[in-house]
Protein backbone atom coordinates (compact mmCIF):
# COMPACT_ATOMS: atom_id res chain seq x y z
CA UNK A 1 0.00 0.00 0.00
CA UNK A 2 1.35 3.22 -0.88
CA UNK A 3 1.31 5.88 2.01
CA UNK A 4 0.56 9.61 1.01
CA UNK A 5 2.03 12.22 3.75
CA UNK A 6 0.77 15.63 3.30
CA UNK A 7 3.62 17.83 5.32
CA UNK A 8 2.47 20.47 7.36
CA UNK A 9 3.90 23.56 8.56
CA UNK A 10 4.60 25.18 12.23
CA UNK A 11 4.65 22.23 15.01
CA UNK A 12 4.50 18.67 13.36
CA UNK A 13 1.72 16.40 14.49
CA UNK A 14 4.46 14.00 16.02
CA UNK A 15 5.82 16.93 18.22
CA UNK A 16 2.20 17.52 19.66
CA UNK A 17 0.80 14.13 20.14
CA UNK A 18 4.69 12.99 21.85
CA UNK A 19 3.80 16.06 24.21
CA UNK A 20 0.52 14.78 24.87
CA UNK A 21 0.91 11.40 25.01
CA UNK A 22 4.56 11.53 26.76
CA UNK A 23 5.99 9.05 24.00
CA UNK A 24 9.25 9.18 22.49
CA UNK A 25 8.26 7.21 19.05
CA UNK A 26 11.68 7.79 18.05
CA UNK A 27 12.29 4.53 19.83
CA UNK A 28 10.11 2.29 17.36
CA UNK A 29 12.37 0.21 14.79
CA UNK A 30 9.71 -0.78 13.14
CA UNK A 31 9.57 -4.77 14.04
CA UNK A 32 5.87 -4.89 13.88
CA UNK A 33 5.50 -6.83 16.91
CA UNK A 34 2.75 -4.64 17.62
CA UNK A 35 0.79 -5.09 14.56
CA UNK A 36 1.13 -8.94 14.64
CA UNK A 37 -0.49 -8.76 18.29
CA UNK A 38 -3.23 -5.96 17.68
CA UNK A 39 -7.43 -8.35 17.51
CA UNK A 40 -8.30 -4.78 15.56
CA UNK A 41 -5.73 -5.01 12.75
CA UNK A 42 -7.36 -7.17 10.14
CA UNK A 43 -10.21 -4.44 10.02
CA UNK A 44 -7.80 -1.61 9.40
CA UNK A 45 -5.87 -0.15 6.72
CA UNK A 46 -3.40 1.35 9.04
CA UNK A 47 -1.57 -0.78 12.01
CA UNK A 48 -0.24 0.52 14.98
CA UNK A 49 3.03 0.07 13.08
CA UNK A 50 1.98 2.12 10.05
CA UNK A 51 0.75 4.94 12.67
CA UNK A 52 3.68 5.42 14.31
CA UNK A 53 5.59 5.15 10.74
CA UNK A 54 3.99 7.76 9.41
CA UNK A 55 4.30 9.87 11.92
CA UNK A 56 7.60 9.22 11.93
CA UNK A 57 7.80 10.16 7.81
CA UNK A 58 6.06 13.64 9.42
CA UNK A 59 2.22 12.63 8.72
CA UNK A 60 -0.46 15.58 8.93
CA UNK A 61 -3.59 16.21 9.61
CA UNK A 62 -4.72 13.57 7.24
CA UNK A 63 -3.41 10.79 9.95
CA UNK A 64 -6.23 11.89 12.27
CA UNK A 65 -8.59 10.22 9.77
CA UNK A 66 -7.32 6.64 10.01
CA UNK A 67 -9.89 4.17 10.96
CA UNK A 68 -7.78 2.60 13.54
CA UNK A 69 -7.78 6.13 15.67
CA UNK A 70 -11.60 5.07 16.29
CA UNK A 71 -11.24 1.03 15.87
CA UNK A 72 -8.52 0.75 18.81
CA UNK A 73 -9.74 -0.60 21.43
CA UNK A 74 -6.78 0.37 24.32
CA UNK A 75 -6.27 -3.44 25.11
CA UNK A 76 -2.47 -2.90 25.31
CA UNK A 77 -1.53 -5.48 23.20
CA UNK A 78 0.78 -3.64 21.07
CA UNK A 79 2.21 -1.78 24.64
CA UNK A 80 2.86 -5.66 25.76
CA UNK A 81 4.45 -6.50 22.68
CA UNK A 82 6.61 -3.60 22.12
CA UNK A 83 10.43 -4.33 22.70
CA UNK A 84 10.90 -0.39 23.51
CA UNK A 85 7.70 -0.18 25.68
CA UNK A 86 6.44 2.06 23.79
CA UNK A 87 2.69 3.28 25.01
CA UNK A 88 0.78 3.28 21.40
CA UNK A 89 -2.74 3.39 23.06
CA UNK A 90 -1.30 6.87 24.69
CA UNK A 91 -0.45 7.50 21.05
CA UNK A 92 -4.26 6.73 19.91
CA UNK A 93 -5.87 8.46 22.61
CA UNK A 94 -3.96 11.59 21.94
CA UNK A 95 -4.94 11.05 17.96
CA UNK A 96 -8.27 10.70 18.73
CA UNK A 97 -8.20 13.63 20.99
CA UNK A 98 -6.33 15.75 18.42
CA UNK A 99 -9.83 14.45 15.59
CA UNK A 100 -12.35 15.46 17.67
CA UNK A 101 -10.59 18.84 18.59
CA UNK A 102 -9.99 19.45 14.70
CA UNK A 103 -13.25 18.18 13.42
CA UNK A 104 -11.88 15.96 11.55
CA UNK A 105 -13.82 13.70 9.18
CA UNK A 106 -15.54 11.14 11.08
CA UNK A 107 -14.91 7.55 11.20
CA UNK A 108 -17.07 4.69 9.91
CA UNK A 109 -19.74 4.18 11.98
CA UNK A 110 -20.20 6.18 15.24
CA UNK A 111 -16.94 5.12 17.52
CA UNK A 112 -16.51 9.10 19.10
CA UNK A 113 -20.24 8.83 19.86
CA UNK A 114 -20.10 5.29 21.73
CA UNK A 115 -17.21 6.20 23.33
CA UNK A 116 -18.93 9.37 24.79
CA UNK A 117 -21.38 7.18 25.82
CA UNK A 118 -19.60 4.34 27.68
CA UNK A 119 -17.33 7.11 29.26
CA UNK A 120 -21.09 9.04 30.50
CA UNK A 121 -22.39 5.44 32.30
CA UNK A 122 -18.69 4.81 33.97
CA UNK A 123 -19.02 8.44 35.12
CA UNK A 124 -23.06 7.87 36.17
CA UNK A 125 -22.82 4.02 37.93
CA UNK A 126 -18.76 4.04 38.72
CA UNK A 127 -18.36 1.00 36.30
CA UNK A 128 -19.86 -0.40 33.21
CA UNK A 129 -23.36 -0.28 32.46
CA UNK A 130 -24.30 -1.57 29.06
CA UNK A 131 -28.11 -1.27 29.50
CA UNK A 132 -27.28 2.51 29.81
CA UNK A 133 -24.44 2.58 27.45
CA UNK A 134 -26.70 1.00 24.59
CA UNK A 135 -29.62 3.24 24.92
CA UNK A 136 -27.28 6.47 24.80
CA UNK A 137 -25.91 4.87 21.86
CA UNK A 138 -29.09 4.46 20.37
CA UNK A 139 -30.71 7.31 20.89
CA UNK A 140 -27.91 9.60 19.75
CA UNK A 141 -27.60 7.32 16.53
CA UNK A 142 -30.99 7.08 15.53
CA UNK A 143 -30.50 3.46 15.08
CA UNK A 144 -33.23 2.61 17.82
CA UNK A 145 -34.31 -0.90 16.34
CA UNK A 146 -31.27 -2.30 14.78
CA UNK A 147 -30.43 -5.75 16.66
CA UNK A 148 -33.33 -5.38 18.91
CA UNK A 149 -34.22 -8.44 18.24
CA UNK A 150 -31.02 -9.93 20.18
CA UNK A 151 -31.66 -7.96 23.67
CA UNK A 152 -34.35 -10.62 24.69
CA UNK A 153 -31.49 -13.80 24.25
CA UNK A 154 -29.04 -11.78 25.87
CA UNK A 155 -31.27 -10.59 29.04
CA UNK A 156 -31.95 -14.71 29.16
CA UNK A 157 -28.21 -15.77 28.93
CA UNK A 158 -27.07 -13.23 31.53
CA UNK A 159 -24.76 -11.46 29.20
CA UNK A 160 -26.60 -7.59 30.10
CA UNK A 161 -27.63 -6.80 33.33
CA UNK A 162 -31.23 -4.61 33.53
CA UNK A 163 -29.93 -3.07 37.13
CA UNK A 164 -26.92 -1.04 37.26
CA UNK A 165 -24.35 -2.30 38.48
CA UNK A 166 -23.65 -1.85 42.61
CA UNK A 167 -20.58 -2.04 44.65
CA UNK A 168 -18.68 0.61 42.44
CA UNK A 169 -16.59 3.03 43.75
CA UNK A 170 -18.16 6.12 42.50
CA UNK A 171 -16.32 8.58 44.71
CA UNK A 172 -13.21 7.41 43.28
CA UNK A 173 -14.32 7.16 39.51
CA UNK A 174 -15.72 10.92 40.17
CA UNK A 175 -12.21 11.97 41.55
CA UNK A 176 -10.62 10.62 38.81
CA UNK A 177 -12.56 12.20 35.91
CA UNK A 178 -12.39 15.26 38.18
CA UNK A 179 -8.91 14.71 37.57
CA UNK A 180 -8.74 13.95 34.28
CA UNK A 181 -10.97 17.20 33.09
CA UNK A 182 -8.34 19.04 35.20
CA UNK A 183 -5.55 18.34 33.43
CA UNK A 184 -7.18 18.68 30.21
CA UNK A 185 -8.15 22.46 31.33
CA UNK A 186 -4.33 23.00 32.50
CA UNK A 187 -2.94 21.97 28.42
CA UNK A 188 -4.72 24.35 26.80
Amino acid sequence: MTIKIKKQSGKSLRQTVEEMSGVDMSLCYQCKKCASGCPVTKYTQSPPSEIIRRLHLGAGDELLESDLVWMCLSCETCYGRCPMDINIPAVIDALRSLALEKGSKSPRGDMPLFNRKFLEAVKAYGRSYDLSMIMGYKLGSGSLMQDVEKFPSMLAKGKMAVLPPSGAEKKVVKRIFDRSKQAKGKKK
